[in-house]
């Protein structure tokens, strides 16, 4: 039975096109603005403490895969915790992380054919939803519709691209040896309460050659 959903849910797409399914961000003159507020207005109006209701879809080898996730993140703290299952309803896995480390609470067998998946889902947590504005010594290009913020990150350097009428966060990118490793980008914000979250979010890895479309459906803010 286990095998039967897990290749229900394996072969529940077809390979598809690598079109965006969202709105890109309309790029407007940024004006004379001070760079340093526009990154800090945006980091103003980005939730910390929240948990959210998402479909994601997992691109890589000619197929795709498809899941709903709940998130929680507590950005102040540094700490998220992630559940998963396919949309027939059955778990695919459960796991909390930190800054550092990432614990595993469930995974189904099938998934150990692929390596560290925790690890793995772990990490693009936290290249999606850590780390939303640049270091105070990040070198700065001011273009005429883009904000761009660029900072030494491990071995290669990390870029932020601001752009649109609210300033809003677009791109993260991640470059080594003047190659990119890889991208999230951030699509139609929306505001809530005060506070701006993006609806749509494509993170795209080019060295490993997979990619994870997640469609935000549903933001609530966790109190402290």
């Amino acid at each position: 039975m286990k095998r039967f959903f897990l290749a229900a849910f394996l072969l529940m797409f077809a390979a598809g096109c690598a079109r965006v399914p969202f709105e890109e961000t309309a790029l407007v003159p940024l004006g004379s603005g001070d760079p340093q507020s526009i990154a800090e207005h945006f980091q103003a109006n980005t939730p910390d403490n929240f948990q959210l209701l998402s479909t994601v879809v997992f691109e890589y080898s000619g197929r795709q895969f498809s899941a709903i996730s709940t998130l929680q993140i507590n950005r102040a703290a540094r700490v998220f915790t992630v559940a998963g299952m396919n949309p027939m309803g059955v778990k695919l896995f459960a796991l909390s992380g930190d800054q550092d480390s990432v614990t595993s609470q469930y995974s189904i067998a099938a998934f150990s054919r692929y390596g560290d998946i925790a690890s793995a889902v772990g990490t693009d947590i936290r290249r999606i939803y850590f780390d939303l504005v640049p270091a105070p010594e990040a070198k700065i290009w001011k273009k005429k519709y883009k904000l761009i913020f660029r900072q030494a990150s491990g071995p290669g350097f990390l870029e932020y691209v601001f752009a649109g009428r609210d300033g809003d966060l677009i791109e993260k990118n991640y470059y080594e040896n003047n190659g990119l490793v890889w991208r999230v980008s951030y699509y139609e914000y929306r505001d809530q309460d005060g506070k701006r979250w993006p609806q749509g979010v494509v993170f795209t890895h080019y060295d490993y050659r997979y990619r994870l479309t997640v469609r935000h459906k549903e933001l609530r803010f966790e109190h402290n």
